[in-house]
Formats: C-alpha cells, sequence, structure tokens
C-alpha cells in the first residue's frame, strides 16, 4: 500500500500541474482514469498460459480486474494528431491461465502488481471524420513489476516484486459525449524484456477528461485564439466585435457606427461610384475615383470643373485641353524636335535612318553559322564554336536596329520528330548565348526546322554535314 499511495500522489501532482488546458490544439492536456484488467493467458506461452489472443475475451477466467480506481494517466497533444501520455496503474493478479478442460483458471497467491508507461498515441479521429468517435493507436515503453509466484520468480526467493522493462502497443476507443468529457476503452500488449516478467495484456476503461482553454469574455473563442480576448466579438473576425453589423469587425472599420460595404471598409457610398461619401467632392454626383468623385465628360482624367476643354480630351498640364501635332507624325509640338516634318517617337519626332546589314554582312554572318559545331545529338557548342560566336556577337552590335532569325537545321538521320526537336534546340541555344552577350532579346526569333529543308542530299556523308546547319536570316 505504500508503493500505492506513492504512485497516486505522483499522478495527483502530475495532474495538478498540468491541466490548465485541453487535448487538442485548443486544450492539449488530458487526464484518463479508471480501472484496468491485466490478462497473462493469451501470449503465445506454454501452459498454463496459451497462444496469441487464445480466449482473448474470457473475462471470467482470465482477467485480473481490481474493481476500484487502479489507473491514471496523462497526456499532452503535440500536433499533428499526436499526443505524448504517461501513465502509471496497479492491480492484483489471482489467474495464472488454464490447464484446460480440467482447470479453466489456474490460480495464484495474490500477486501485486505495479507499472509505470509511458506511449506516443495517434489519433484517428480526423481520418475517420468524427467529432464523436475518437480511435487511437500506440506505442511506448514501461516498466512493470510483479510479486514473485510460483509462474513468475526471477530466483530471489520470498515475495520480491521483480520488474523489468516492457515495449507497449496499444489500441484505444474514446466517445466523447461532451466537448471535455468522453469515456474511454484501451487494450495494451507489454511485451517484457526479461524471461522471468510474463508478457501480458492489459485492458483499460474508464472517464477522459480535457480541460477546456481559457475563455475570458465568454464568446466561445478560447483566449489563445481570440484576437479581443477582453471583449465579447464573433468567431468570423477571431472574437472581435463588429458593432455596426455591416461584416466589417471594428478594428478594420473606418466607419464602425454606420454600416457601409466591405469594399468601403465598412463606410457608405451614397452615389455609388466607388469613393466613399466622406471623402468624395461630389456625393450626389456619380464620378471617378481618381477625381474624388467629380465627373470627367472626356475621359482625360481632368474634372470636368476643372478642365478648359471638357468635351475634348487633353493632358492636365494643358487644362485638359490636346496639346497641337502640326506634322502629325504622333509627337507634340512641345516634344517634337522636327515639328513640321514628319518623324518617329523613337527619334524625337524626326526622320529616322535606320541602318540595315547588307547582303555581303548576311552571306558573312550564315559562313560563321554554318561553321558553328554542337556535340552529337546535343545542343550543347564543341569548344572551337566559341570563337565562331564571338564573331556573330560582334557583326549583331554593329546593326543594333536590326532584327534577326535563327534557323536550326539537321539531316535526315534519326527520326522526324527527334530531329524537329533537336533543331529547335539548337536554334535556341544559338540565341541564348546571343541574349546573354548583350544582344537584345527582343531583336531575336529563334525555329527548328528539322530535316524539312536540306541544302544538300542527305545519301552522302559530305551532304549530311552540309544539312546540319544554322542560319542567321535578317527579320524584314
Amino acid at each position: 500500500m505504500k508503493n500505492l499511495s506513492r504512485l497516486l500522489f505522483a499522478l495527483v501532482l502530475i495532474v495538478s500541474f498540468n491541466t490548465a488546458n485541453a487535448q487538442d490544439q485548443d486544450n492539449p492536456w488530458a487526464v484518463n482514469f479508471g480501472v484496468n484488467a491485466v490478462d497473462v493467458y493469451p501470449v503465445g506461452e506454454n501452459a498454463p498460459q496459451g497462444d496469441y489472443f487464445d480466449e482473448y475475451f474470457n473475462v471470467k477466467d482470465h482477467w485480473n480486474i481490481l474493481p476500484s480506481l487502479s489507473t491514471v494517466s496523462v497526456s499532452k497533444y503535440v500536433g499533428e494528431n499526436f499526443n505524448v501520455q504517461l501513465g502509471g496503474s496497479i492491480n492484483r493478479i489471482t489467474k495464472w491461465g488454464e490447464l484446460a478442460p480440467a482447470t479453466p483458471s489456474v490460480r495464484v497467491a495474490d500477486l501485486s502488481y505495479y507499472a509505470v508507461d509511458a506511449n506516443v498515441r495517434y489519433s484517428l479521429a480526423n481520418l475517420i471524420g468524427s467529432k464523436k468517435f475518437e480511435p487511437m493507436i500506440g506505442v511506448g515503453g514501461g516498466y512493470t513489476w510483479i510479486e514473485e509466484g510460483l509462474y513468475n520468480n526471477n530466483n530471489q526467493g520470498g515475495n520480491n516484486n521483480i520488474g523489468s522493462a516492457t515495449l507497449n502497443g496499444s489500441l484505444g476507443l474514446t466517445y466523447w459525449f461532451t466537448e471535455n468529457v468522453g469515456l474511454f476503452v484501451e487494450s495494451k500488449y507489454k511485451h517484457s524484456f526479461e524471461d522471468y516478467l510474463t508478457k501480458h495484456f492489459q485492458h483499460s476503461a474508464g472517464i477522459a477528461v480535457k480541460f477546456g482553454g481559457k475563455d475570458t469574455d465568454g464568446d466561445g473563442i478560447y483566449d489563445k485564439n481570440d484576437a479581443c480576448p477582453e471583449v465579447a466579438g464573433l468567431e468570423a473576425f477571431n472574437g472581435c466585435p463588429d458593432s455596426d453589423g455591416d461584416g466589417i469587425e471594428d478594428a478594420k472599420d473606418d466607419c464602425p457606427n454606420v454600416a457601409g460595404l466591405a469594399e468601403y471598409n465598412g463606410c457608405p457610398d451614397t452615389d455609388g461610384d466607388g469613393v466613399v461619401d466622406g471623402k468624395d467632392d461630389c456625393p450626389t454626383v456619380k464620378g471617378l475615383k481618381a477625381l474624388n468623385g467629380c465627373p470627367d465628360a472626356d475621359g482625360d482624367g481632368v474634372a470636368d470643373d476643372k478642365d478648359n476643354c471638357p468635351n475634348e480630351a487633353g493632358p492636365a498640364a494643358n487644362s485638359g485641353c490636346p496639346w497641337p501635332d502640326t506634322d502629325g507624325d504622333g509627337v507634340v509640338d512641345k516634344d517634337d524636335k522636327c515639328p513640321n516634318e514628319v518623324g518617329t517617337v523613337a527619334n524625337n519626332g524626326c526622320p529616322e535612318v535606320v541602318a540595315q546589314p547588307t547582303q555581303e554582312v548576311i552571306d558573312q554572318l550564315n559562313s560563321y553559322a554554318r561553321t558553328i559545331l554542337f556535340d552529337t545529338g546535343k545542343s550543347s557548342f564543341k569548344e572551337q564554336t566559341k570563337e565562331v560566336l564571338k564573331n556573330i556577337t560582334a557583326i549583331l552590335k554593329e546593326y543594333p536596329d536590326s532584327n534577326f532569325t535563327i534557323e536550326g537545321h539537321t539531316d535526315s538521320v534519326g527520326s522526324k520528330s527527334s530531329n524537329q526537336k533537336l533543331s529547335e534546340r539548337r536554334a535556341n541555344a544559338v540565341r541564348d548565348y546571343l541574349i546573354a552577350n548583350g544582344i537584345s532579346a527582343s531583336r531575336l526569333s529563334a525555329y527548328g526546322f528539322g530535316e524539312d529543308y536540306p541544302v544538300d542530299s542527305n545519301a552522302t556523308r559530305n551532304g549530311r554535314k552540309n544539312n546540319r546547319r544554322t542560319e542567321i536570316k535578317l527579320k524584314k
């Protein structure tokens, strides 16, 4: 009884320090207490013990039940449906299997039983989608003491309590008939690491209690999740209030005492122009947000009351009137370096003289391009090609206003689809090199034509070599 008192005292201390919260994300702690039954029979041993799970529910002949509070445990939720459990139990063993059929219940002396166990348990409640039923599986270990007797001893003699570490596996089910109180049952197999301590099953049943989280303002939202724990609020707003009932919590409502619209942060908009009344310079006339709620008939961004040309679009810098463009080239006179001569926007209103490469230059580019060498079947360059690519880059930089097309071609060896893809990769590899070395991406296009456009016969080795080529063309 001294050991029993010490065990219960230790467990009470654990409970007293750890029951302020609960057994899920809101209430991470729980306490289980009830009765337990020890069964040493269906554990796969010789008589008087039996095969695994043999007569598993033979309560009358095999179960040792202490009809009083005999098991207590504390568990802590750690996230992702897992909790850890620490518990202790006591019992008295008087039944040790059977010697059938003559002796269906082998009796032993009134042997003391003590156990302390720790488990990691996984809840299957979310998996089955249940709020009431919570199946659990667990694995862990512990230490069990059983008083020496006829079938269990370590040759010490006397009535010593012999103990051993155990490896435990468990299955359990809790039915929560309220949010915080439930009934639990559990069956646990304990595998002893010492021959002198028998393997056994321990079954438990009792009450499970989850201790609720703190809810200061009584709005049904635990303080840890309540953004306004001192003021009753709504779950939709994490516990914060909505005084005007417009669906916007007060802290985010620019007009907390007047119902408004969510898109205007809870403030009203009488004329429906998207500008709240308090910021609308024309609150009774539908206007534009950009003009503080006032209208703009010509859509030039200048409010009608400030527009010198309210029916003709013009810039604000010219009081809503359009700038003149004498030569009609799209560059207004104030920005046109050649106001009386049609030009381009890019050249500040003056005509552009664009230098284009001659055919001789294009021929030189293709002379280089045809000597670009790739690794066999790949789009990676051979080392000797780097100098050729540098020469092509230098020529393209001489014509910054010209755009080019890079074409990839292959011979007919291999499948047509693979040749098509290879030609595209090689054309893009050349384009990527040129871009990486200073040629604008907007100036370059890359296409692959596979084996479709040979320049020589694919029947000869030299002809196939000529057909494997890269070409560069001026894009008109």
